[in-house]
């Protein structure tokens, strides 16, 4: 499938010829600001969907939104439509477009041309309506105020909230492309209005509040749920505004005559990881849980896992190497040690349910071998 995109080096843009490129099945014809109107028609003769991403969101003058906008979008559809066979166009406007500004418009005037573009040649018009889109790429005080949230954050910056409570909707630029996608992949799908799922709905407070808890989690080493929805996709955009000197930090060893150990990372409801090291003959542990649960998993060395029943005295023992990807569990109500049997320091991942709390701690001390 040969595909143009129009504003290809911008925001959107960048994601989606990234994407194209990783499926490999697209001759992708990039249409950026300095391509002379005069060469249009040759650039994409042969193209069978065009993605028009570009346009002005912030210009100096107002009027730059009419021939940005709204002037390209009219020069775009004659060159398309003087092809042979006029492609499909997917238009990327803007909510806005419902609103009575110069930016919204000049996106609705955009959206009138392509659609008008479709009736004259038959040629499929999609347009999606996007709003607030955020992502990696995106420009600081430009594309979004989540871009300059992060931007400012990574950098230890201030950030400015006028209205905390103000409502906010947000698209994942990810999401944008997935539609497009999958937009491009479906030549049946019938032109018109397109929308992208899901859309955020939360406040301008609730972000930077978000955005600011992930710097912080190095310091506490607790990090907040960022595995699913807006907070995962806020974690991966503020990261990629990291400078390189920060994609490194360190975390407290401590370290004592048996080895050290680390804690890596906690969680607000899913424990914490750690790790610790062993030197040979070494034994730690030698205590029991009530409702405490951990896993073991030797990355170097060899280990003994001895295990007492705390009040039938049933034992058991077990050996696990690094290499092996094998899990040892603790069982509530079973005393347990863990000993270096290897003539190298072993080193043992672990991930318990909770994080350690001094007030609470849940770890009776209790030897295997009384």
């Amino acid at each position: 499938m040969r595909i143009a995109i129009t504003g290809a080096d911008g925001f959107i843009g960048r994601n989606l010829t990234v994407r194209l490129a990783e499926k490999g099945d697209a001759d992708i014809v990039p249409i950026l600001r300095d391509t002379p109107r005069a060469e249009l028609g040759a650039r994409l003769a042969g193209v069978d969907i065009v993605f028009h991403l570009a346009g002005v969101n912030r210009p100096t003058d107002p009027a730059e939104f009419a021939t940005g906008n709204a002037d390209f979008t009219g020069v775009l559809c004659n060159a398309l439509a003087a092809l042979p066979v006029p492609p499909r166009i997917v238009l990327s406007s803007s909510t806005q477009a419902a609103l009575d500004n110069p930016y919204g418009q000049s996106k609705h005037r955009a959206e009138e041309i392509v659609e008008a573009y479709a009736k004259r040649t038959g040629a499929k018009a999609h347009v999606f309506r996007l709003t607030n889109v955020f992502g990696k790429w995106s420009r600081p005080y430009y594309n979004s105020a989540v871009a300059t949230f992060c931007y400012n954050v990574a950098r230890g910056l201030p950030i400015s909230v006028n209205d905390p409570a103000a409502p906010l909707r947000l698209v994942y630029v990810d999401d944008v492309v997935e539609a497009f996608l999958a937009l491009a992949a479906d030549t049946a799908a019938p032109g018109g209005y397109a929308e992208v799922e899901p859309v955020y709905e939360t406040t301008v407070g609730a972000v930077a509040d978000l955005v600011r808890s992930f710097p912080a989690s190095r310091e506490t080493l607790t990090t907040p749920p960022v595995g699913t929805g807006l907070a995962r996709a806020l974690q991966a955009t503020y990261l990629s505004f990291l400078e390189p000197v920060a994609f490194t930090y360190t975390v407290p060893v401590y370290s004592d005559p048996r080895g050290s150990f680390v804690e890596m990372l906690k969680t607000v409801d899913s424990g914490q990881f750690s790790y610790f090291t062993a030197y040979p003959g070494i034994t730690r542990g030698e205590h029991y849980h009530h409702s405490k649960t951990e896993k073991f998993l030797v990355i170097k060395g060899t280990a003994s896992f001895g295990f007492r029943q705390i009040v039938t005295g049933e034992t058991f023992e077990l050996i696990a190497r690094g290499g092996e990807a094998t899990i040892v569990e603790t069982i509530p109500g079973w005393a347990h040690n863990v000993t270096n049997i290897g003539d190298d320091e072993l080193v043992v991942m672990l991930w318990a349910n909770e994080i350690f709390d001094r007030a609470r701690p849940d770890t009776i001390a209790a030897r295997v071998k009384p």
